[in-house]
């Protein structure tokens, strides 16, 4: 269903045209637009890292691994689901992961900064896109999935996003998160990011019980790197010129070497071994 960004009225339909006020949401760069104020600058991100990420991410063994890991989540605890939404789908490389490997989906994105949207179009096939804040999302219980990777740690309301999140998910549905974790990892990295957090696993849950899902799995990742993510961040030094993807430029014999072990951990998460440590989480939960 449908929620009309203006007056809030509920309606079903085809197209956004609300019969109560008449409101139509306008079209930037061929995309749906709801909150247009925010579509080229927001806080908590910058657009011109897009570019560089569009560069990075098919190559990179962090964002192969994560869509592996999304892609499995999807198949495993929502066989039956018909349609998804992702919020904040970026550039839009998990959702190719996912036209490719669950084609049976009806996929929609959004993201804040239609720059974003601009390489998703490229990227995507059948991929319905839009903007959108996070915070006000226009749909209720319209989608089977939502999921969102690596955006509620940019966002100071997350416990509003989780309860839009809730309300636009179906019945019987459920949500895929994925956050950065560990309050002590916290490093420059972060900051440049525009991060507002790193989770704590017992408060990203606290936080979603009271919203009113049920959690039914979470599990550390990028665990069995811990080790190396640790030295890493120590060995950072604060530096004016510090550039924010210099994480993820790493050799071809490594990135080979990396990816493989996250393979590993995939495999272990996947036979049901949960971890308690690790650079990020991935979380389950249903609408109950």
């Amino acid at each position: 269903m449908k929620i009309c960004p203006q007056c809030h009225y509920h309606f079903n339909q085809e197209n956004w045209h609300c019969r109560a006020c008449g409101h139509t949401p306008p079209s930037l760069n061929g995309h749906l637009t709801f909150i247009p104020e925010l579509a080229a600058e927001s806080a908590g991100f910058e657009a011109e890292f897009f570019p560089k990420l569009v560069q990075l991410e098919a190559k990179n063994f962090w964002f192969r691994s994560r869509n592996r890991l999304i892609i499995y989540a999807l198949k495993h605890y929502f066989p039956q689901a018909k349609n998804f939404l992702e919020i904040g789908c970026g550039t839009g490389f998990v959702l190719q992961g996912i036209e490719k490997h669950l084609p049976h989906l009806i996929s929609s994105g959004s993201e804040i900064f239609t720059a974003g949207l601009e390489f998703a179009t490229e990227r995507l096939r059948k991929t319905t896109l839009f903007q959108m804040d996070a915070r006000k999302i226009p749909f209720a219980e319209e989608f089977d999935i939502i999921g969102a990777f690596d955006v509620l740690e940019h966002i100071e309301q997350d416990t509003d996003v989780l309860a839009e999140m809730y309300q636009a998910t179906q019945n019987g549905g459920g949500i895929i998160l994925t956050v950065p974790q560990h309050p002590w990892l916290w490093s420059q990295a972060d900051t440049h990011a525009h991060h507002v957090r790193r989770y704590v696993k017992q408060d990203i849950i606290i936080k979603l019980q009271q919203t009113g899902f049920k959690v039914v799995r979470v599990t550390s990742f990028v665990s069995l790197l811990l080790p190396l993510m640790l030295i890493s961040r120590l060995n950072q030094r604060p530096s004016k010129n510090y550039d924010p993807t210099s994480e993820l430029k790493i050799s071809g014999t490594l990135n080979y070497l990396l990816e493989k072990i996250l393979n590993l951990e995939r495999w272990l998460i996947k036979l049901g071994f949960s971890f308690p440590w690790g650079g990020s989480l991935l979380v389950i939960a249903y609408k109950k």
